[in-house]
């Protein structure tokens, strides 16, 4: 990797980090725990459109793993994991399917796959199905979310507002 290539990236790691301990001093307005808007995946959608898959999934594992650390959760790191993955390979399957006009589409099928990966794990972890009551709630606020997060992608990339050259 070019040292110009891995300072960018590193500097969106950074962001999208600052971002995400940011938004863990958010309390949450919700009658449900871990709902949260996710706007570090603005960071992470950004990067697989204007990178590739490859470098977006170096960013997103920094992210999670450093934001673990930094916030003192380490339990929270499973749930950031599956999540961010099974989120990670959605957003990478449909990025190169999907026209950029439309990656709030991208972006809330990546939330829902995110929540998904969540519950995955609680039911892991709690060994129960009852978790499962939980999801439609989970993908009700993803779908807002993640169109949220999607239109605030497209907005950066379409207004080059993070000017990044190649």
């Amino acid at each position: 990797m070019k040292t110009k290539k891995l300072v960018q990236l590193s500097l969106l790691t950074a962001i999208a980090l600052s971002i995400f301990i940011v938004e863990l001093q958010i309390p949450n307005p919700f009658p449900f725990p871990g709902i949260k808007l996710g706007l570090a995946n603005i960071v992470t959608l950004y990067v697989i459109y204007r990178y590739r898959a490859k470098e977006a999934l170096l960013v997103l594992m920094a992210r999670i793993i450093l934001g673990s650390v930094f916030s003192g959760n380490l339990m929270a790191i499973m749930y950031s994991l599956a999540g961010g993955i099974c989120c990670f390979v959605v957003m990478s399957v449909l990025y190169d399917k999907i026209e950029e006009k439309y990656i709030f589409i991208v972006s809330i099928l990546g939330a829902c796959a995110h929540n998904i990966g969540q519950i995955i794990i609680a039911i892991f972890i709690t060994k129960t199905l009852a978790i499962m009551m939980y999801l439609p709630w989970l993908l009700l606020s993803a779908m807002i979310t993640g169109l949220f997060i999607g239109l605030c992608t497209q907005y950066l990339l379409k207004s080059r507002a993070i000017l990044i050259q190649k």
